[in-house]
């Protein structure tokens, strides 16, 4: 176990007078893949939103350990929480829907220099530069038709992935990343996930309501009810848990 990314203290949201979070104190990052799971309506795509700072705070704090000073994410816009690398997948899959395949991944890819207007007449040197970790991308996840645009809604669940994964982020947050994805795909992609966890210190925090992904996947489990994270712990406890039986999975032995 490693010290925790991010740490939420005393983080809440309102909408209308409605509670949707309510956290006092929630450590993330200690594990490589953790899971956050619970009912439709818990809170959990809106606590991403809080990390992210997309939803602004009502109240609390949202500090990312970046090297050795705390960063309170609650006062950073969003593309500079992305830049101090904190990155999130979309749960609605958003595209790019004039560029191929392949330009997507290249726009992702390209470093800022290149996105000044005199990098116009660099475009090839870019291409030249960036195109070995494009093979890389496509080779490994075998788009059908990597010239043309992503037609399906795999693929352009795959496209958002590598897009954020191009960021090389330190802390990715991934809300439902495998609809719409063939089984294949999905053990791809978390096949890639488990590996830059080990080898590049990178953490996760999944939501997903395919328990198999989470049973498998995850190290750490976050189960949220009720804007609140009722409890925490391995996948087999939390699998085990009354509680959660109750309040997600059904009543024990249903």
């Amino acid at each position: 176990m490693q010290e925790p990314k991010i740490q939420l203290s005393n983080v809440r949201k309102a909408y209308g007078g409605r509670t949707v979070v309510d956290v006092e104190n929630l450590a993330l990052g200690r594990h490589g893949i953790e899971g956050l799971i619970g009912p439709n309506g818990a809170g959990k795509t809106t606590l991403m939103s809080l990390i992210t700072h997309k939803v602004s705070l009502d109240h609390g704090s949202i500090v990312f350990n970046a090297g050795t000073e705390g960063v309170v994410l609650s006062e950073r816009s969003l593309d500079e929480i992305a830049r101090l690398g904190v990155v999130r997948t979309n749960q609605i899959i958003q595209d790019f829907e004039s560029l191929s395949i392949v330009d997507s991944i290249l726009l992702s890819l390209a470093p800022s220099r290149y996105e000044k207007l005199y990098s116009l007449f660099s475009e090839e040197q870019m291409q030249r530069e960036m195109r070995p970790a494009v093979e890389e991308y496509l080779s490994y996840f075998q788009f059908s038709d990597p010239a043309g645009h992503a037609l399906s809604a795999g693929e352009k669940k795959l496209l958002d992935i590598i897009r954020c994964l191009a960021l090389k982020p330190k802390f990715l947050l991934m809300d439902e990343p495998t609809t719409g994805l063939h089984q294949d795909q999905t053990d791809r992609v978390l096949e890639l996930i488990r590996r830059l966890t080990r080898d590049d210190g990178m953490s996760v925090l999944i939501i997903e309501h395919d328990l198999d992904v989470i049973w498998n996947a995850c190290e750490h489990v976050h189960f949220m009810a009720e804007g609140q994270i009722m409890t925490q712990g391995s996948p087999a406890e939390i699998r085990s848990n009354n509680m959660v039986e109750i309040k997600y999975l059904g009543e024990p032995g249903a």
